[in-house]
């Protein structure tokens, strides 16, 4: 059976975007580059010294770890080399890193929001995290960079994925044509096509959500809650519950199973958790690519207008009609 590589399939698709004339294809390989540089790092961390706590504090009032830095710097650094790549903006800066300084990026068309590492703070548990990233084009490749090029509504996105460093890495994206995985095969150091043209079932039996913080959740998600752990076998409940604290990893396991991710707004952060343009965007591109859904529970993702960088939203998000009951509940 042939293998297709990343790049491979890249060049292949590279028809569907005739108006970017290889610059789309090439940053994705440059994204695919740092993901491999970032994946053996983290299936060494028990043995480097790459475990921990860096001792800093992120735009996100979070203690930075380690492996978050190291993964920001290969990633941004692999951008800014590749050329096609003007702006980055990084969960771990509290302002975008501009790149159109640089001779090889003066003139790029793309805006990159990325995710280094989700999830950073469970591998010292040895538990999955992963990179989310979202790429934008620019307005005018011949002008300064505006704002609004950076803060462009989700449905803007020209491209997403994530890649996910588990039991085996993943590399999962969309570029508006249907959602494709490849697993990194580390006997030849490519990812390759494993998961042609991803759907995500219309209805699961998982609900990922962290129950700890029930108290503290809107009247409509406790609704839920209890809706999911009824017995009533006519209509296949109760439900499994299954969270890893992951975004990456819990969103990976519903694509390939079917469920529902929800992390909501609470009463001690009452505009949600999870950051619009880093997570949310990206992912929410994804799973509707897929056939799955993502909202706020009354809001689509994918038509808020990002106010700032570092916004936050609450969000449910996977299979279409277990993403619609829940939003059933806030009506």
């Amino acid at each position: 059976m042939a293998i297709t590589t990343l790049g491979q399939f890249i060049i292949e698709k590279q028809a569907d975007f005739p108006y970017a004339k290889g610059e789309l294809s090439r940053l994705l390989r440059d994204i695919g580059i740092a993901a491999k540089l970032v994946n053996r790092v983290v299936n060494k961390a028990g043995l480097a010294d790459i475990l921990g706590q860096q001792g800093d504090i992120n735009i996100q009032g979070e203690v930075q770890q380690k492996l978050d830095v190291y993964a920001d710097t290969q990633f941004i650094n692999a951008l800014k080399m590749g050329g096609e790549c003007c702006y980055v903006a990084s969960e771990e800066h509290e302002e975008g890193v501009d790149l159109s300084a640089n001779t090889v990026s003066k003139k790029a068309k793309y805006i990159v929001c990325i995710d280094p590492l989700d999830g950073s703070s469970n591998i010292d548990s040895n538990v999955s995290v992963g990179t989310i990233f979202s790429i934008y084009r620019r307005f005018h490749a011949d002008r300064p960079i505006q704002e609004e090029e950076i803060l462009q509504v989700g449905r803007k996105q020209v491209a997403a994925g994530y890649i996910i460093y588990g039991s085996s890495t993943m590399l999962v994206y969309t570029t508006g044509c249907g959602v494709n995985g490849f697993t990194l095969d580390p006997s030849i150091g490519e990812f390759c096509l494993s998961h042609p043209d991803m759907k995500i079932a219309s209805r699961g039996a998982l609900y990922s959500i962290n129950e700890g913080y029930y108290s503290k959740f809107p009247q409509a998600v406790k609704k839920y809650i209890k809706y999911c752990q009824e017995i009533d076998p006519a209509t296949s409940r109760p439900y499994t519950s299954r969270y890893i604290g992951s975004m990456v990893a819990d969103i990976h396991r519903n694509l390939i199973k079917g469920g529902v991710f929800i992390y909501p707004q609470t009463s001690n952060h009452p505009a949600g958790k999870l950051r619009l343009m880093y997570e949310c965007n990206p992912m929410a591109f994804i799973v509707e690519q897929a056939g799955g859904k993502a909202s706020t529970g009354t809001t689509t993702i994918l038509d808020i207008q990002p106010q700032t960088l570092h916004q936050r939203v609450p969000i449910v998000i996977g299979s279409k009609e277990m993403v619609e009951q829940v939003e059933s509940f806030y009506l």
